[in-house]
Formats: structure tokens, C-alpha cells, sequence
């Protein structure tokens, strides 16, 4: 009995508010079109022992944020278990996966101020995620304003890193598209100021061009 063909593996990627979440779902639906099924993940979380350092890292006890370099080796810790309980053995069963954050957002966020070295976040990196690196990543990019009027509309408690002022998220959208910058093959920033409609027909295009050869099988 021949073994299923390995899944694709899809990140995406960007600042609070750009609809990565709305993304998600969209293109769970246009998969199923093509008979492609689909598992839909996020990070922190996935599994449920990193749903519980999801919990822990973004409304930490008493409010207080944990160092840049704990956060670091927590979210690795957290993304440690989602691959080996969920993302491993999905794409192993022939499943795409479509994750909300991955391992660039513990590049951006705990290294967005320069706490915790490129390097550091790298190495623990090449470790924990070893050769499952994503097969595209899908960066969500708009402007800062705009992304946490949206993030407000939704209501509910800020975690700690929505809390964070204006520069920080400045910052955050920079370096996202640094990243798309740095690595075109495995990246593709997509403008998240257009309606849900056209940033899902956007990401299907880059879809459809990365994995024309899968997709145009019958």
C-alpha cells in the first residue's frame, strides 16, 4: 500500500488586525473546492499542552509580560509539541495545514526590539522546527491604523502584545516585511488593506502559482 503524498504546509503571517484568522477560513473553503483537505492551526497553541503556554504567555499572571528571551523559549516549547502532536502527523497523512503564526512571528515579535539576538531566535529555530519549515508563507501586511481599528472593532481584552503602543507595532509590520524581502522563494506579502474578498483572491494566486503542479492534478 503506497504511502499518502505529504500535505502542504501554509503559514500566515503579520501584525494584529490583518485578518489572518478571516484568511484562514477562506482558503480552507477554496482547498475543499479542489478536494484538498484541510487542518486549520494556530500559534501559541495547536496542541493542547500549547494552548495551555498560549494561556500563560499572552495574559501571564498579574498582568505582567514575561522577558522577550522567556517568551522566546516558551513559544519554542509550545511549537515544539503543535509539531510533533498536530502539524507532523497531518502533513504526514497527506493533509494541507494552514497555520495562523509560525515561527516568524517569534522571530518578529521577540526580536522586534533587538532583546533577544537574530541569532539566539534562529538556533532555537533550526532546532525545534528542523525540516518542517513552512512550503509558503503568507504575509498580511497593512497599515498600522487601520490593522488595530480593525483589531478594536472585534472587542474583548487586549493580550500583552496587543497592548503594546503604536512603534511597537510599527515595528512589528517592518520587520514582517523585512522577511518577505529576505525570502522571496518561501514568502509572499500579501496588501491586508483590501476587503477580505480580494486580499482571499490575492492569496489564492499565490497559492495556485506555488503549487500549480498539485493543484492542477485531477
Amino acid at each position: 500500500m503506497n504511502s499518502p503524498v505529504r500535505g502542504r504546509f501554509i503559514t500566515l503571517e503579520g501584525g494584529e488586525g490583518t485578518g489572518k484568522s478571516t484568511l484562514q477560513r477562506a482558503l480552507q473553503g477554496q482547498l475543499a473546492e479542489q478536494g484538498i483537505k484541510t487542518l486549520l492551526t494556530r500559534e501559541p497553541g495547536g496542541s493542547p499542552r500549547a494552548e495551555a503556554v498560549r494561556a500563560l504567555v499572552l495574559n501571564p499572571p498579574g498582568d505582567t509580560s514575561f522577558s522577550p528571551l522567556a517568551e522566546a523559549l516558551l513559544m519554542n516549547a509550545a511549537r515544539s509539541d503543535h509539531l510533533d502532536q498536530l502539524i507532523r502527523p497531518a502533513l504526514a497523512a497527506g493533509q494541507w495545514v494552514i497555520c495562523d503564526r509560525f515561527s516568524d512571528s517569534t522571530r518578529v515579535y521577540q526580536g522586534v526590539t533587538g532583546a533577544v539576538s537574530p541569532d539566539v531566535l534562529l538556533d532555537m529555530e533550526r532546532h525545534v522546527v528542523a525540516d518542517t519549515r513552512p512550503d509558503l508563507t503568507l504575509i498580511l501586511d497593512a497599515p498600522v491604523t487601520l490593522a488595530l481599528e480593525r483589531r478594536a472593532a472585534r472587542g474583548g481584552k487586549l493580550d500583552v502584545f496587543e497592548a503594546r503602543g503604536l512603534a511597537f507595532h510599527e515595528a512589528v509590520r517592518a520587520a514582517f516585511a523585512d522577511i518577505a524581502r529576505h525570502e522571496p522563494g518561501r514568502c509572499t506579502l500579501i496588501d491586508a488593506s483590501l476587503p477580505p474578498a480580494d486580499v482571499a483572491h490575492l492569496a489564492w494566486a499565490a497559492i495556485a502559482a506555488r503549487f500549480a503542479d498539485v493543484l492542477a492534478r485531477p
